[in-house]
Order: structure tokens, then sequence, then C-alpha cells
């Protein structure tokens, strides 16, 4: 089942570092950012894993919770994080069912052959689960600035109603 802005996200359950579970409901009432990255220990991922770390705390004053999702594995992720210091968690989508899920796999030309490959993607998910807002095919100079804007105005629009 694709996604759809404005609409809630499916129902999935992933593990993610720190043996957390996240699922379509386990933080509902927070506002979720998911950011789907090729590979740990990649220049253009170490780059943005740096950047939501960098600005994690205006994310959680924000009313924000961030997850970074990659198809690499657990003990990968541990690394990842630890070499970092990243203080959110780090999803192991060995399987692919989220990258699926929020359709993020596509099909690259690395090297001269058909690899598929994550687009680098972030989904904003509000406190009832809904889509808020999407960002596919990024790049990584100024981004975490923009999610963090649509955060706070999310925010806002919340304390409003």
């Amino acid at each position: 089942m694709a996604i759809v802005v404005n609409k809630s996200i499916p129902e999935f359950e992933a593990n993610a570092t720190g043996g957390i579970k996240v699922s379509n409901t386990s933080h509902h009432g927070q506002i979720v950012v998911l950011y789907f990255y090729p590979k740990d220990n990649t220049p253009g991922c170490t780059t943005e894993a740096m950047q939501f770390r960098d600005k994690y705390k205006d994310f959680v004053k924000a009313g924000a919770t961030v997850f970074g999702v990659s198809r690499d594995n657990m003990k990968s992720h541990d690394e990842f994080k630890l070499k970092l210091e990243l203080p959110f968690e780090l999803i192991a989508d060995t399987e692919e069912k989220m990258c699926h899920m929020f359709g993020v796999v596509k099909n690259k030309i690395m090297y001269g052959k058909k690899v598929k490959g994550i687009e680098r993607s972030t989904f904003l998910i509000g406190p009832d689960g809904v889509l808020v807002e999407e960002w596919r095919g990024l790049k990584v100079p100024g981004h975490v600035d923009e999610v963090l804007k649509s955060v706070k105005a999310l925010k806002a629009l919340k304390k409003a109603a």
C-alpha cells in the first residue's frame, strides 16, 4: 500500500537502535520525522545524519521525534550512531518493508549497472498518524532546515486548533 499525503500511514512495525520497536501507532501524539537514506558511513548520509544531529534539540523543542531509516543491519546502525554521536534512533529495514511502503526503492545506475537503491527522502507525520509532507529525491544541503521549518509550522498549526 502506497503512502499518500493527508492520509494515515499504513500499519508497519520495525526495530530500531536502543532496543526500540517503532510502528505506525507507537508515537501517536507526537510529530514524527522519518528520513530514509541509502547507507551508513557514506559521505552524503554521514553529512545528513550530522545535520539532523546538530538540529536535534530544535526538533525536540518543536515536539518532533526523528528516526533515520536504511537497509543497513542493527550492528551497522549501532556503530554509525556511536561514531557520529546521534541522539536519535536508527531503524534497520533490512527486508526493505518500510522502504517499499514509502516508495523509496528506485532503480539507479551505478558504475554502468542497474541497481536498486534508496532514494534519499524524508516524511513528516503528524501527531494523528497522518502524512503531512514528503520530500523525495532531495539534496542534503539546506534540507534539515526545511524539515525543521515544516515541523515548527505544524506545531503552530496544532496549537492554534
